[in-house]
């Protein structure tokens, strides 16, 4: 419980000997406002008040810490603080009397906007700060940033964690995943409140030490380029069952049928669910209602440069990328739609057969698209040496996060099975799916590039199936093209591998008009 005082905080004074000189000046002593009544230090502290850290701090409050909140808006910390009299929370309007409300370690926990709103925050604590204190950033920091901020805290003899939390409001009230970086040695700080707090499956928390440095970051972006594909190949799915006349109260039974099955998944049953939700105004369906531009915060565009810095393929992810971003052009879309001319929507398959065919497709793209982003994660960590555990990874992503899927099961079992998987298609497991799957996923391709129908993700998902299982791609052509105008030489088929051979072509005879 929390009372108000206008007496000075008869707390100790901070330690800022122990800390080298900083550029920013140490902000003035004020008065507190808030103070526990007997005085006690809190377990945890989190900055930022916005629903994610509101849901955060009853979370960890729920689980017997007592926690500190500061918010740069003292009205927010206020109202949080009177909406929940009887919890131990203790609410700060300054950083010093946050501060020094931790029992070290001191153990706080940043939830603002990426980029340069995290290194004002930290800038700020700094100066308050003992050595062997724990800053954790819990947003969607690019891994890059958190690599910078942890060497320069850990210079100043501070520690710095970059934890992915995926799941949500909801997540982060009754039970997220996490996915904390950082030394081993600060995890195991960490631990206690961080599997507390996190969702469990089958009574594993789903947290784990994911590698040093920029590792939990990384893993989470990584995570969210997967979830830019799942919730694009649902979309596709979507836009075919309206396109064959299905209403929103079928999809909504679809969906809802396939939750009970194995397509069973956290993004399937939201989307259930969305189908069956009507305006109250209108009586029309809700989804009929929004407008087809989409949005995102920069994590799906990340993945995409960094699977080109590695060459790795991850093109579901490029195409729900690039479907966000062409939604978003909606007057252009509107402008041409009368002018480019494509088939009108025909679809004549049984409904039930066609469900089953889209099923097949769904569940196979899917596949896909979680095969590219654990194959990138896959040879970052080896680049980086991080030390990177797929089967823990996927152990962790079963419950709390926004991918979660029945199916994760088999993921985990797959890479605990055999880590030296080299993709997940070929798991005897997956393999076999994608054996079976495979012709309904290429007759609903065709049904819909037939009718007109855009089906990037899908199409990009068979497209990288059927390259990846080609004893033979047409490259060797390329190879001689680039040879003919580069001379960059080419191996071949009968000699010794990598030989390099050159052919003097032909000369190309310019047209004179």
């Amino acid at each position: 419980m929390v009372i108000r005082t206008d007496a000075f905080s008869i707390a100790k004074p901070f330690r800022r000997d122990t800390l080298p000189a900083l550029k920013l000046p140490v902000p003035p002593a004020r008065k507190s406002e808030y103070l526990i009544e007997n005085m006690s230090k809190s377990d945890f502290g989190l900055i930022g008040l916005a629903v994610m850290g509101q849901n955060l701090v009853l979370n960890v409050e729920s689980r017997g810490f007592q926690v500190s909140v500061y918010n740069r808006t003292t009205a927010v910390t206020d109202q949080f603080i009177a909406d929940n009299p009887e919890k131990k929370l203790v609410g700060c309007r300054t950083l010093e009397d946050f501060v020094e409300s931790l029992s070290t370690p001191r153990k706080i926990q940043i939830m603002v906007k990426a980029g340069a709103a995290v290194d004002a925050v930290i800038d700020s604590l700094v100066p308050l700060l003992n050595k062997g204190d724990i800053i954790i950033d819990g947003g969607n920091s690019l891994y890059t940033d958190t690599e910078r901020r942890d060497a320069d805290l850990s210079e100043m003899g501070l520690r710095f964690i970059g934890a992915g939390v995926s799941g949500g409001e909801e997540g982060a009230l009754k039970g997220p995943s996490i996915m904390p970086g950082g030394p081993l040695s600060t995890w195991e700080v960490m631990k206690p409140i961080f599997e507390s707090i996190s969702a469990k499956v089958n009574g594993e928390p789903c947290v784990t030490h994911i590698g040093p440095g920029g590792a939990g970051h990384y893993v989470k972006m990584v995570h969210n380029g997967i979830e830019y594909g799942d919730m694009q190949l649902i979309c596709e799915a979507y836009n075919i069952f309206k396109a064959a006349g299905f209403t929103t109260d079928e999809m909504a039974k679809v969906f809802t049928d396939w939750n009970d099955g194995d397509l069973e998944s956290y993004l399937i049953q939201i989307t259930s669910k969305i189908f069956a939700e009507k305006d109250d105004e209108t009586g029309q369906p809700i989804v009929d209602l929004i407008v087809d531009k989409a949005g995102q915060k920069g994590t799906g565009q990340w993945t995409l440069q960094n699977a080109v810095e590695n060459a790795i393929v991850i093109s579901t992810i490029n195409a729900a990328v690039e479907a966000r971003i062409l939604s978003s052009q909606r007057k252009q879309r509107l402008a041409a739609s009368k002018e480019l001319h494509g088939p009108e929507a025909a679809i004549s398959l049984d409904k039930q057969a066609l469900v089953d065919k889209v099923h097949d497709a769904l569940f196979a793209s899917k596949i896909i698209s979680y095969a590219q982003g654990l194959d990138l994660i896959k040879t970052m960590g080896e680049k980086k040496s991080w030390g990177l555990d797929l089967g823990k990874i996927a152990a962790i992503w079963r419950g709390g996060c926004i991918i979660r899927a029945k199916f994760l099961n088999r993921i985990t079992d797959a890479y605990r099975g055999n880590p030296g998987l080299t993709n997940l298609m070929l798991d005897p497991f997956f393999k076999d799916l994608l054996n079976k799957f495979q012709q309904n996923w290429r007759e609903v391709v065709a049904i819909a590039v037939t009718n007109g129908i855009p089906v990037p993700a899908f199409s990009a998902s068979l497209g990288y199936y059927d390259s990846y299982r080609a004893a033979r791609l047409p490259a060797n052509l390329l190879q001689a093209q680039r040879d003919f105008f580069g001379a960059h030489t080419y191996e071949r088929l009968d000699k010794p591998e990598g030989k390099p051979f050159h052919t003097e072509w032909p000369d190309v005879v310019e047209d004179d008009a």
